[in-house]
Formats: C-alpha cells, structure tokens, sequence
C-alpha cells in the first residue's frame, strides 16, 4: 500500500511507522462523522499538533469521495453490513499518511475545482490544498479497489515523543 508514497520522497520503511491506527466504515453518510471522530481521537494520543485540522479536513474529503463515487449508491442507501471502506493513519516521525481503501477500482472523482461556489466536487482538490502530497493505486493480491492517500509532513515540534 505504501509504495507510490516513495516516488520522489525519501523511502518509508512500513517496519518504521511508529504509530498506526485503522478503522472500518460502514456504507452509510454517517461514516464520514465517525472518520472524523475517529481521526480526532487517534491524532489527539499522537499529539499531532498544528496538522490536526488539515488532516481532519483531508480524512472527511477523502472518506465522502469513497462514499459517494467508488460505491453503489444502493450499497450507501442500503447501509450493507460489510464494512466496504476503511481508514488507515500512519505516522512515521515526522510524516503522518492518512489512507482510505475502498473496493472500487476506477480513479478518484475529482469534480470541476473551477467552480469554488460549488456545493460539491470540490473534495479532491481540498486535499491537494491542504495536504502535503497526494494519490492513489489499485490494490493487488486478495485485496481488490483501491486506496487514496495524503501525506502531511510534520515539523520536529509537531512531533510527540517516542
């Protein structure tokens, strides 16, 4: 799941992350407040500092695209029981990766940004806003879909103590 994080960056060693936390997301609307309540909670043990609202910001974005473009629409109105989307956040020492899975296997719906006043479609570019770095790739071997991913940089002092 980490390897396009290395392109152009410094390698990630998976066996560094020093802390890492994922949950499960049902197919439901509501899944984007518990992302949220979720990714508050776990940046709030990691004292992730300035970046908080960055990245709660980037985790709802990146959660309502999975709910609304890579599922059914019948899966979201049916709330399936599978928990089809889930959350990953990992932090190295001064990177925090923030990952959403879901099972489709097209690219990212990244909407007309042109139109700013717009209710919507404006998601993904909220992430290349806010984030340090984002992207995607398909998943391969017994996962299937794909995974989109943001990566903030932290500063030393945002940075808790191991």
């Amino acid at each position: 799941m980490l390897e396009p994080l290395r392109q152009g960056l410094p390698p990630l060693d998976p066996a560094a992350v020093s802390s890492a936390a994922s949950c499960a997301l049902p197919a439901r609307l509501e899944a984007v407040r518990e992302a949220r309540r979720f990714t508050r909670a776990t940046l709030g043990q990691w004292d992730v500092g300035e970046r908080f609202d960055d990245v709660c910001l980037v985790v709802s974005e990146l959660v309502t695209n999975a709910l609304r473009h890579a599922l059914p629409a019948s899966a979201v109105r049916a709330g399936e029981q599978d928990p089809p989307v889930r959350l990953h956040l990992m932090r190295w020492t001064t990177r925090l990766v923030c990952a959403v899975r879901d099972p489709s296997h097209d690219s990212p719906v990244a909407g007309d940004s042109e139109d700013f006043s717009a209710e919507s479609g404006r998601g993904l570019f909220l992430v290349e806003s806010f984030a340090d770095s984002w992207g995607w790739h398909p998943l391969a071997g017994t996962l299937s879909g794909k995974v989109v991913w943001a990566l903030f940089r932290l500063s030393p002092a945002q940075v808790c103590p191991e």
